[in-house]
């Protein structure tokens, strides 16, 4: 059995009250996801985190300690892929994606975000994000 592993984050805002979650599409297939990138040789979990989010997005981001959730599953039929994904937060930033891999973005509230992202462990990553969040205030 092959592994690949991916680390990437669900980044957030605060407009006021309240907070809006970044999505971006993929453009091979369309689906809405998070940012998140391959590991590369000698990196940390957090520094490919970091590196795919602003190679993808444009952001430059710093990664809230104590958040870690990883995602496992089949991409192959002989390969499972796992992503670790962080929580960031970024202010007054413009996102720039990536256009050689990324068809789109969106800034939504917890809900639309829920509702866009393509699969279940991704809605279910947001889930355990939003309650990160609403456990620190």
């Amino acid at each position: 059995m092959n592994l690949e592993k991916s680390c990437g984050a669900v980044i957030y805002r605060r407009i006021g009250e309240n907070l809006e979650f970044l999505s971006i599409s993929d453009k091979s297939d369309g689906h809405w996801g998070f940012p998140k990138g391959h590991v590369e040789q000698n990196e940390s979990e957090e520094e490919t985190a970091i590196r795919e989010i602003c190679e993808e997005t444009g952001l430059q981001v710093n990664l809230i300690n104590g958040f870690r959730v990883s995602v496992e599953y089949s991409i192959k039929q002989k390969t499972t892929k796992e992503v670790v994904f962080f929580l960031a937060k970024v202010e007054n930033q413009t996102v720039n994606i990536q256009l050689e891999e990324l068809c789109d973005f969106k800034w939504a509230s917890f809900q639309f975000a829920k509702q866009l992202l393509t699969y279940k462990s991704s809605k279910e990553v947001l889930e355990q994000a939003w309650k990160f969040i609403a456990s620190s205030r």
